[in-house]
């Protein structure tokens, strides 16, 4: 991608969500768009989720478990990608990858590849790609739905979530929407970077 440096998010123009007004939120508008993409930023490389069967394999060290979960979600991922598609809404994820490979990346990596085979599109960027655009600390964690409304993800340092704010003035949104286009077109297919750089890798430990 070019050289472009991170827009500004000021946080003081943010409205704070806690989990459940930020979940109700984002899935109230994502229903309700028309013709427009959904795009999503994802930088750090460890997350806890709580409630998530998938998640807990990995932090046992099951990765057979693991890999079963993904494929059971197959006909959910693949329902939602078409209502997306009726809708001109499709859900479009950047991943920012460092390697080498965390075992929690590792995971969601093979959990992507199986999505974006049911119909849910996600390219990788490497770490060293953004450079120019992290030189005052790394890109933020968002959610861009319909092009109108930004949600920034606030985690703690272990990776689980805090909060969020709620962006929605067009000169904050807009050159956000323009940056993780961009970076987006330059990205390479998510399932082209798991069979060239994590298909081979055996099973991540338990994280």
């Amino acid at each position: 991608m070019r050289e472009l440096p991170a827009p500004p998010l000021p946080a003081e123009r943010g409205e704070p969500l806690e989990h459940g007004a930020y979940i109700s939120d984002f899935r109230a508008r994502r229903r309700a768009t028309r013709d427009h993409a959904h795009w999503k930023l994802e930088r750090r490389q460890h997350f806890e989720e709580n409630d998530h069967p998938a998640r807990d394999a990995l932090r046992r060290g099951d990765w057979a478990e693991a890999l079963r979960l993904f494929e059971s979600k197959r006909e959910t991922v693949r329902q939602l990608a078409e209502a997306d598609q009726r809708n001109g809404a499709p859900f479009r994820r950047l991943r920012v990858v460092e390697e080498p490979l965390t075992p929690y990346t590792q995971w969601e990596l093979t959990a992507l590849r199986v999505r974006a085979e049911e119909g849910q599109a996600a390219r990788v960027l490497l770490a060293k790609e953004v450079a120019a655009a992290e030189t005052e600390g790394p890109l933020p964690e968002i959610v861009i739905i319909g092009g109108h409304t930004l949600y920034e993800i606030i985690y703690t340092e272990a990776g689980a979530f805090e909060s969020a704010r709620r962006y929605t003035e067009p000169e904050i949104v807009a050159p956000w929407l323009d940056f993780v286009r961009e970076a987006y077109a330059g990205a390479e297919d998510l399932r082209d970077y798991h069979e060239r750089a994590v298909a081979h890798l055996p099973p991540p430990p338990a994280a």
